[in-house]
């Protein structure tokens, strides 16, 4: 019996916590992947273990039988197959309303589908308890049972943390890991039920397996979400991702769809978007007016290749260094973005890592990550700008692309006082129309006037693209103060996303989110 009961405990670690990482996919895709919904996750599943573990010691000093402990499974097995069912139309929903800023239906599906997960983490928090009163034969023995029992959860618990991740999601797909999962503890349940009490008591639950099939056949059709000219949805490691086409023009969603993150469309060269003020950075520094001179960029964020575009096809000499940390982000730009051009490098690494290691110097390093709720505080510290001004050579310029949160400009400060820390120019500009503020930093010490006189220069020559004098013009427009005060964000403290989270929560209670709706 007690092989039956070890394996039981292995699959039910081994599920709880598959199920809490695939559950952060599934909220993630709608409402991002913040450190908010994070620890809504891990809060509320450690709450509805601890549930499960109180009431799963109750049964087991009334009724310590094993046909309840694999009974406990099987019902936590259904109920964990059946969430993508239910939870998907919740959050196509959701999906609408974030789309239109209706926060009361927003917040109203998250709390709805976490709400959701508790019913088969309870029961899974049943089992241990229950399994250790069902091995234990003496109390002299029950210390070294009670760990061997955790051990074994424990082990399984390690498997579920990287099976989603690794292996499923990305092969299958959330909601068909939901069902794996699912199918996977109702068979040891079965088999365990079989071995251990009877076929008849077996015969009992065979109806679930049935359902299973029948539930994944009707719930597992069709798209994740609805939008507007979907043209292709899938899944990776990192992110949900969506391609639509409107008009002729293809877009780049990722996640819960807040943003477009690459833009395509033959024949277009100025987007009039974030993506072009790569082009406007070479000639930030002093005396720069000759397009030949950019022999290096180097691109983290390189999403769908946009602004890797448009730069190659600026800057006749210039090779193109794209720090990409999502392969199949990569591969959607080749796809669907004609992100193929011989000069452009795809580098398949995180942004920090990848570019430490990178052995070239840059004329322009440009970082377009910053995404709130959710940026990569790693790639905001002062001492990764150090890093960056390692890597640029010795008239170089470093590009941010940093979206605000309505008017708040808290982060952008930060960001720029930190700089500031690093490099002896910085230099703001807004992107009218949006959120979107492009920072400037110099190796060499610039000013307005040195960008005046680069766009002169510039204007005079019939062989600079239109696309370059527009979005200087733009930049020397919308130039910003510099900002009084900021945080410094270190590697030792960078408190980004408490920053984002209390920019998005001034945002939504000042009313300024019902204006957008």
């Amino acid at each position: 019996m007690r092989r039956y009961l070890y394996l039981g405990v292995f699959f039910s670690g081994m599920t709880s916590l598959a199920v809490e990482l695939s559950a952060s996919r599934l909220l993630g895709n709608y409402f991002g992947s913040s450190n908010l919904v994070w620890a809504s996750i891990i809060g509320l599943v450690l709450i509805y273990l601890t549930i499960g573990y109180t009431l799963g010691g109750k049964l087991a000093d009334k009724y310590p039988q094993i046909e309840r402990f694999f009974g406990i499974l099987a019902w936590a097995a259904l109920l964990i197959g059946i969430i993508p069912l239910v939870s998907r139309p919740i959050l196509r929903f959701s999906s609408q309303a974030f789309d239109f800023m209706q926060l009361g239906p927003l917040f109203g599906s998250f709390i709805a589908v976490l709400i959701l997960f508790s019913a088969p983490v309870i029961l899974l928090g049943m089992a241990s308890p229950l399994a250790i009163r069902l091995a234990m034969e003496d109390k002299a023995s029950s210390g070294s049972l009670s760990g061997r029992i955790y051990a074994i959860s424990t082990l399984g618990s390690f498997i579920g943390t990287f099976l989603p991740v690794l292996w499923l999601i990305p092969a299958i797909g959330t909601y068909r890991t939901f069902v794996t999962l699912s199918a996977s503890l109702l068979a040891v349940a079965l088999l365990g039920l079989w071995k251990t009490s009877s076929l008849k008591t077996t015969l009992k639950y065979l109806w679930m397996p049935i359902l299973l099939v029948l539930l994944s056949i009707i719930g597992l059709s069709g798209l994740d979400k609805t939008a507007q000219g979907l043209i292709y949805e899938t899944e990776s490691a990192y992110n949900y991702i969506q391609v639509l086409e409107i008009e002729g023009m293809r877009y780049l969603r990722l996640n819960e769809g807040q943003g477009i993150h690459s833009e395509y469309k033959a024949g277009v060269t100025n987007y009039h978007g974030p993506w072009e003020y790569v082009l406007a950075a070479p000639f930030i520094k002093p005396d720069a007016c000759d397009l030949n001179t950019v022999k290096r960029i180097t691109m983290v964020g390189l999403a769908a290749g946009t602004s890797a575009k448009e730069a190659i096809a600026v800057f006749p000499q210039a090779v193109v260094d794209g720090f990409e940390i999502d392969s199949k982000v990569a591969e959607v730009g080749k796809l669907f973005f004609a992100m193929q051009d011989p000069k452009l490098n795809v580098v398949l690494e995180d942004g920090r890592w990848g570019l430490a290691k990178s052995k070239n110097r840059y004329d322009v390093v440009s970082i377009d990550a910053f995404r709130p709720p959710y940026i990569p505080w790693h790639l905001t510290t002062r001492e990764f700008f150090q890093e960056v001004r390692g890597k640029l050579t010795a008239d170089g310029v470093l590009v941010l692309n940093i979206v605000r949160v309505g008017d708040d400009r808290q982060l952008v400060n930060s960001l720029v006082m930190t700089l500031k820390q690093v490099f002896p120019s910085v230099m703001i500009t807004d992107i009218p129309g949006n959120f979107n503020s492009i920072v400037f930093a110099t190796v060499q010490p610039t000013d307005v006037l040195s960008v005046v006189h680069n766009y002169q220069c510039l204007a005079q020559k019939s062989s600079t693209p239109q696309v370059v004098l527009d979005v200087l013009t733009t930049t020397l427009i919308n130039i910003q103060p510099d900002p009084a005060s900021g945080i410094i964000f270190t590697d030792d403290r960078a408190p980004v996303e408490w920053l984002t989270n209390q920019m998005l929560l001034d945002f939504i209670l000042s009313g300024k989110a019902k204006e957008l709706q």
